[in-house]
Formats: C-alpha cells, structure tokens, sequence
C-alpha cells in the first residue's frame, strides 16, 4: 500500500486540516449547549475531535454522583477509550457550550493512525498529556488544600483558546462545575472567588479574567 501525501500547507501538520481531508472517513456534528455528546455506558464506537467549544467530561458513581475529570476544547480529542479495546463509554461528555465536532469512527481512525505518522505522534503526545494531567490532579487532590486545587484548576482552564499574555479568560463554567473538579462545595468555591477577585487574581465581567499572579496561590507553601 503506497503512502498518502500529508495535506498541503505550511510545512507544519494540521491535525485539523488532516482530519478535515477526503482521504478520512468522518462527519462534522453540531452541538447545542448542555447537550450530551455520549453517555457512560453507551458503546464506544468511535473518536471524536473538538473543533470549535468546549466539553464537559465526568464520570457517574453507581449512586448517581458526578465527577467532573475535564474540561476540553477546540484541537483535543474526546472519547480515546474507544480504541483501548473498550466496548463501553466510561464516562460522560457534555457540551458546556455550542461546539463542533469531527467524529471518526473507530475502525477509520485506527487506519489513520497506521498510516499517517505525524498524526500518530499528535495523538500519542494527546494522550500522554491527559496521562500526566490525570496524575496531577490525583497529586493535587491528596496534598492541597481546596483553595490551591481551585487557583490550579482556573489556571489550567485559562490556557486553551487562549492568547499569550498575562491576563487570560476561562470558559464558562458555574461554580458548581468548579466545585465538582476541585472535590469540594459550591460555598467554598464562591468564598475563594471573592477572595481571588479582591486580591486582583482574577475580575467577573460575564467571564473570568485572571491574572497569572494567582500563579502564587498554587506555589505558596
């Protein structure tokens, strides 16, 4: 089987431009806010990558208590355990906003991964990122106080979507989401918050704005 030639461009792979080309079997989906993407449970059947949004990604204990374990956005991939020889979604993804979504189906992926290098080195790096982030937040939730796991959970949240530069914007996100992600109540959450904001870490202005000063809350023993 003779190689395709990567998508034409800048000289830089565009896993978007790549996942976008005709060589790739996919459909591009549209989603309202608040609207399940899938459900824990449901097969897994196929990879789908973040366009244009942000999703919500939790897991649901036999009680019914939800975890929020991600938030993701434009140029990450959702929904990996597909190809990990699962047959069964392990948790839930939920749009936070209006999002667009490539979604791939297991088998096609799995060809293109064989067969594009480049896109198997940005998948691997995907998923060796989350790995780590996962065991940061484990690390985070045994060692720190609720006050630093939420100064880290805004900082990491600020970075996609992004500019560079000292002040950066969160998605939107309600305090009980935030609660869920840092292990702790809504109450303390908003206590923190007003805390931030009068030290000049962060502003409300229908979104939160932080400055990387609050850098200082994560690094002080």
């Amino acid at each position: 089987m003779g190689s395709r030639k990567e998508p034409a461009g800048t000289g830089t792979f565009d896993v978007n431009v790549f996942l976008e080309s005709a060589g790739v079997a996919r459909r591009i989906v549209k989603y309202r806010k608040a609207q399940p993407i899938f459900r824990q449970g449901e097969a897994a059947t196929s990879v789908m990558y973040v366009q244009a949004g942000g999703v919500k990604l939790s897991v649901l204990s036999k009680r019914g208590r939800e975890a929020v374990v991600a938030i993701l956005g434009p140029g990450q991939f959702i929904g990996e355990d597909a190809l990990t020889g699962a047959t069964r979604r392990l948790g839930n993804a939920t749009t936070m906003e209006a999002s667009t979504l490539l979604v791939i189906e297991k088998d096609a992926m799995i060809r293109a991964l064989h067969e594009r290098a480049q896109l198997s080195d940005r998948f691997i790096a995907h998923l060796l990122a989350r790995n780590a982030r996962v065991e940061a937040d484990l690390v985070d939730q045994l060692f720190n106080s609720s006050e630093k796991r939420l100064a880290r959970t805004l900082l990491l949240l600020a970075r996609y979507g992004a500019p560079d530069g000292t002040d950066r914007v969160v998605p939107k996100v309600s305090q009980e989401v935030l609660a869920d992600m840092v292990g702790t109540t809504r109450s303390r959450v908003n206590f923190f918050m007003n805390k931030f904001r009068k030290l000049g870490f962060l502003e409300y202005n229908g979104s939160i704005r932080i400055n990387t000063a609050l850098l200082s809350v994560v690094l002080h023993d």
